[in-house]
């Protein structure tokens, strides 16, 4: 069973992508429970007519009994100036669904999707003690998605001619996208551009310009969020970049950010080690000492 904490944009559209993909039975869970009653008796009419798996909604915690995958999408308020803002409310949230989810459903694998996501993270991992293979701040990928946007934009081509693309980081303003590594149509994209600034801010600032035509984006990060729920639930592997806390990789202790990781049926199998430039390093550190100032930063 996916079970999906969380019934607001992106809560559903990942629900829709399962169920419509028929890949396991999906439960909603949501403080309000007429809420998750109601996206999931809209998400059910999605159901393909060969598939043996259906969709339900409640507000009781106990129903994650038997859940493989637990999805976090939940969130106490709309951020508007910077993913840390509500950071104090948000940990508090994380707190009380980590101790429901390591009560109901011990053994499930946990993708984080609701922000600060690298805050999150750490403290879902902390607080439930979960092996840190088994919880995933599902963003970076995301992040990854909008800056092989932003090459193909620049360059005018299509984002099938771009390889190795990656954002590591924190997933907020510190991020950091790898230029060193991309190829486009198997040149690099540094003899294509003349600087990454540009595109570097444009990725950073990519969910403030979406909000200038909409309140917040969902179908990015459902997407980025289902492939990997796929891959688990079909025992693929798949690589992506993703938060997860470090134990020493990337020169980094005690802190979630995010990493190229590949991920199969039992969670986070692979943590990989890329080689960057001296800038892309510099800022990976820099991005790393914001989120442990942001952890530091939380009212326990």
């Amino acid at each position: 069973m996916i079970s999906i904490v969380g019934s607001g944009r992106v809560g559903a559209s990942i629900a829709f992508l399962c169920v419509a993909n028929g890949l396991d039975d999906v439960l909603l869970v949501n403080k309000t429970k007429e809420k998750a009653i109601g996206e999931s008796l809209d998400v059910a009419s999605a159901i393909p007519a060969d598939s043996k798996f259906s969709i339900r909604g409640t507000d009781d915690y106990s129903e994650l009994v038997g859940s493989d995958i637990v999805v976090i999408a939940a969130s106490v308020g709309v951020y508007t100036k910077d993913r840390s803002e509500n950071i104090d409310f948000q940990v508090e949230m994380i707190k009380e669904i980590a101790e429901k989810i390591k009560q109901y459903c011990p053994s499930a694998i946990v993708l984080l999707v609701s922000n600060p996501l690298d805050v999150l993270t750490y403290y879902f991992q902390k607080i439930s003690g979960f092996s840190r293979f088994k919880v995933i701040g599902i963003a970076s990928s995301l992040d990854t998605s909008r800056f092989r946007y932003y090459i193909s934009e620049t360059l005018s081509v299509p984002q099938s001619s771009i390889s190795n693309a990656l954002v590591l980081g924190e997933h907020g303003d510190s991020m950091v996208p790898i230029f060193s590594g991309v190829s486009v149509g198997g040149n690099p994209l540094f003899s294509m551009i003349d600087s990454r600034d540009i595109i570097t801010e444009n990725v950073r600032n990519y969910w403030r310009t979406l909000r200038n035509f909409k309140s917040r984006s969902q179908f990015g990060i459902a997407k980025n969020t289902f492939d990997v729920i796929d891959a688990i639930s079909k025992k693929k592997e798949i690589s992506i970049p993703a938060s997860i806390v470090l134990d020493g990789e990337y020169g980094e202790y005690d802190v979630a950010m995010g990493v190229p990781v590949k991920i199969d049926q039992n969670g986070v199998s692979k943590i990989q080690q890329i080689k960057l430039d001296d800038t892309e390093s510099s800022s990976l550190k820099k991005s790393s000492e914001k989120i442990r100032n942001d952890i530091k930063s939380v009212h326990e």
